[in-house]
């Protein structure tokens, strides 16, 4: 992974409404102008293609400072990975037993997948499920074509939603091997029935199983939107700063029935230290009950 990663992306998308209104897994029948946002590379649940919608709620019950893809382990015919052995800092996910470099990986349609390696490192955005509104596995060949090739699976995730209403919210989880997650969230509302503010910041440390596989993670969510009519506008930022001990290397059988929590790396304060910022803004715009368009800006820094 490179010190500096450059990446803009302009997207256009044309969207077409039916004239039925067809029943959603995640939004019940109202389509919203936040859920265009990521229409086009989803599919419907009537698709022909084996999906999943997981809602902020099914997220919000597992989620105690995990990354993403330890919470998505139920899944079906889905194996994750994790470094320090208690899901956090260096997670891997396959699905159907195939990497994460054909997996696609999108953010309000923006892609995530490393430019070079087209793998994911989700240790950059250390608790940004708390900042999921919902997200949409497909399992096998998918619908998406921003960014790496979906051949193995997608994995589409929109990030929160407008809120209507002001809200302030302070959680905090305690597990094994010193394992603490704190989080702040904001929000104002829609202040004029039009603007609205919100914000995340979340401090995440563990020991982790494997001896020194620390981990030591912030990050934060900022966005601000305005929805009128049929228009909505939003601008965000989001991003992380991990320092984890390097655990990546694997052990011999020999070693493993000696210590299971044995790292060959030996080194003091041999860590990866990292920063990533994402910048988007979305600009959506329902042109009647059948067309809309949809701009995405994109620069990714780190």
């Amino acid at each position: 992974m490179k010190n500096i990663i450059y990446f803009l992306s302009l997207l256009i998308a044309f969207n077409q409404y039916s004239q039925d209104q067809i029943n959603d897994t995640i939004q019940g029948t109202k389509q919203n102008l936040d859920e265009v946002i990521v229409k086009s590379i989803r599919v419907k649940y009537s698709s022909p293609i084996t999906h999943s919608n997981i809602s902020k709620s099914e997220l919000s019950s597992k989620n105690l400072g995990q990354d993403l893809p330890v919470l998505l382990s139920f899944l079906p015919s889905t194996v994750t990975t994790s470094d320090a052995g208690a899901g956090i800092g260096y997670t891997g996910i396959r699905i159907r037993g195939v990497s994460a470099q054909s997996t696609n990986i999108t953010i309000n349609g923006i892609p995530f997948n490393d430019p070079e390696s087209h793998g994911t490192y989700w240790v950059n955005l250390p608790d940004f499920t708390s900042s999921v509104e919902n997200l949409q596995v497909q399992r096998g060949v998918g619908t998406s074509t921003n960014g790496s090739g979906a051949f193995g699976a997608s994995i589409n995730i929109l990030t929160d939603a407008i809120s209507k209403n002001p809200f302030a919210e302070i959680s905090n989880s305690v597990g094994s091997y010193n394992t603490l997650k704190h989080t702040v969230k904001f929000s104002t509302g829609q202040l004029n029935d039009s603007f609205e503010l919100s914000g995340r910041l979340s401090k995440i440390d563990s020991d982790g199983y494997i001896d020194r596989a620390y981990s030591d993670l912030k990050s934060y969510f900022i966005q601000g939107a305005y929805s009128k009519g049929n228009t909505l506008i939003k601008a965000l930022t989001f991003g992380g700063h991990e320092k984890t001990y390097q655990s990546w290397y694997g052990v011999s059988r020999d070693q493993l029935l000696e210590n299971r929590r044995q790292n060959p790396y030996t080194y003091e304060n041999e860590i990866d230290n990292y920063k990533q910022d994402h910048y988007q803004f979305h600009w959506n715009q329902k042109l009647n009950e059948k067309w809309s368009t949809n701009l995405g800006l994109n620069h990714t820094y780190g």
